[in-house]
């Protein structure tokens, strides 16, 4: 019996198998739209989206700085950095209890917002270039304009930086304060000792307990830390200004729309100081013959509704947790003292600034 291949034995062979080619081709086409398809579904839906549907918002705070976010005496959360988070809630669910705070410290935090863990990050963190251009990070407006400087005991007699010259200064390790106190003592020729510790409470028992004989920070967190010193008075802040200290809140790089939504929701607040309408007195505009405050209340405009909020979003807003002033007094201005300063309106010589609500 011959062993040849016939000719129509190879015609069926490479038609058979054309035939599976086209069949394999088609399966790979038609998962490819399946992907696409899901893709689309998936860019469709706003983080802003996810958020509503929850209902509830998931913030990132520090949990343990008074004046930003801490527990008071009442056992709740309070603080500039929680009162946002509080608006946002506001915005969103006309409720500002609707938040679920999660204490982070300096070394998880980003790590935790990348990881989806937390929708928004409003904990003291200091905008820089290489945190911005981040591919996964934006920072929404800047809610407090600080600067780092240096708290030292009166009695070690150090009046200004060049006195720091071999002495032990502590810091929090992996923050911008380490990098900008190793920046500026090496641009003045000082050789000081870095006490690099985990977190804040660490490191103000370390230098309550003279581990160390200075220690570094925000100065707004060296003003609120000094008063709960054994003798507050026994300490001063030194004049010199090491760095610019932006804070503002932080959100993964995930869609405009969410990141929208928080940011105008901090201008909400500035804008509203600058139009005089506190959470005491905006009942009173609601009958306002003024074209700007109708529109900026949402009486006149779909200024919300364009963003996937209530067009009162607001009046939500300063009725359930004030305007900026109104915020900042309550936590920063009366119980420390501390000056508005950069803090303060443009218009009154300060850098908080919304644009036009139009």
């Amino acid at each position: 019996m011959s062993s040849r291949v016939t000719w129509q034995q190879k015609y069926s062979f490479f038609f058979l198998l054309g035939m599976l080619l086209v069949s394999l081709g088609t399966c790979a086409n038609q998962i490819n739209q399946t992907i696409a398809s899901n893709n689309d579904e998936t860019s469709d839906e706003s983080y802003l989206d996810i958020v509503k549907q929850r209902g509830s918002l998931i913030c990132g705070i520090d949990g343990e700085l008074p004046g930003f976010s801490f527990v008071n005496s009442d056992g709740k959360y309070a603080g500039i950095d929680v009162d946002i988070c509080r608006a946002v809630a506001a915005a969103l669910f006309d409720d500002p209890n609707q938040v679920t705070f999660r204490n982070l410290n300096a070394e998880e935090r980003l790590t935790a917002l990348k990881a989806g863990e937390i929708d928004l990050l409003s904990r003291n963190t200091t905008q820089t270039l290489s945190r911005d251009t981040d591919s996964s990070l934006d920072f929404t407006p800047t809610t407090f304009y600080d600067g780092q400087g240096i708290m030292v005991n009166q009695a070690d007699k150090i009046k200004n930086l060049t006195d720091l010259q071999d002495k032990s200064i502590c810091v929090v390790e992996k923050t911008t304060s380490e990098n900008n106190l190793r920046d500026r003592m090496s641009q003045l020729g000082i050789n000081y000792k870095p006490l690099a510790l985990p977190n804040p409470e660490s490191l103000y028992n370390a230098y309550e307990y003279n581990l160390c004989q200075a220690i570094t920070g925000d100065i707004s967190q060296l003003v609120v830390r000094k008063t709960l010193l054994a003798n507050p008075k026994e300490h001063i802040i030194l004049p010199q200004i090491i760095s610019k200290e932006p804070l503002a809140p932080v959100l993964v790089n995930k869609d405009s729309k969410w990141f929208d939504v928080v940011k105008w929701v901090t201008y909400a607040m500035i804008q509203a100081e600058e139009l005089d309408i506190n959470s005491e007195n905006i009942h009173t505009y609601k009958n306002s013959q003024d074209a700007e405050i109708n529109r900026f209340l949402g009486l006149d405009s779909n200024l919300g509704a364009d963003m996937g909020l209530a067009n009162d979003f607001t009046v939500r807003i300063i009725e359930h947790v004030g305007n900026y002033g109104e915020i900042y007094e309550r936590n920063i201005g009366q119980p420390f003292g501390l000056k508005r300063g950069q803090n303060a309106l443009w218009r009154d010589g300060g850098l908080m600034y919304s644009p036009p609500f139009r």
